[in-house]
């Protein structure tokens, strides 16, 4: 990309901070939409759109310039395509769930153990995050009391996409909702 921006008439500070700005976009785009997923939403339409340019402005750049030859394309591919590919499989390691076991023997997915108190040394949960479990707490037994009062026709619990769609959740969300909610664990 440096160098296509030096044949495009670009000074050599801008030639320098272009590529920087497109692998920067990646990043941010890439870890927005973790975030978001840690937090049961998809990403939005921005940060996804901002991964997919900056990996194909990544990616032309490097074939722009690149040898005209099939070979030269392909290596000069590669280090763009590796770099995202890489990328996306260390996200796509942090976004997966894990299960761990907590104090009191309860289950809990790795993406939701903020939500469990954090004790202090002298054993009690600081007050800020009382009131995170608080307001989390509730969020979680209103979506449980919504998933009863919306059974189906049958009688049975609507999915946990059905519940997660109703809190602009993620599935997985409603999921857990669902299955702690059957445990007895939200009340």
């Amino acid at each position: 990309m440096h160098e296509l921006c030096l044949r495009h008439g670009e000074d050599h500070l801008a030639a320098v901070l272009i590529p920087l700005a497109v692998d920067g976009t990646i990043v941010v785009a890439s870890m927005s939409i973790l975030l978001a997923n840690r937090y049961g939403s998809r990403g939005g339409a921005l940060a996804w759109t901002l991964l997919i340019v900056g990996s194909l402005g990544s990616l032309g750049a490097n074939v722009a310039v690149a040898e005209p030859s099939v070979i030269g394309r392909v290596i000069a591919a590669w280090p763009s395509a590796a770099l995202i590919g890489s990328y996306e499989l260390l996200m796509a390691q942090i976004r997966r769930v894990s299960v761990t076991s907590t104090d009191d023997g309860t289950i809990a997915e790795l993406a939701d153990l903020e939500e469990l108190p954090v004790e202090s040394e002298d054993g009690a949960a600081p007050v800020h995050n009382r009131l995170h479990d608080h307001n989390v707490m509730d969020l979680h037994r209103s979506a449980w009391r919504w998933a009863q009062a919306n059974r189906l026709p049958d009688g049975a619990l609507p999915s946990g996409k059905a519940i997660a769609t109703e809190f602009s959740r993620s599935a997985r969300w409603g999921r857990w909702i669902k299955n702690a909610g059957l445990t007895g664990e939200l009340g």
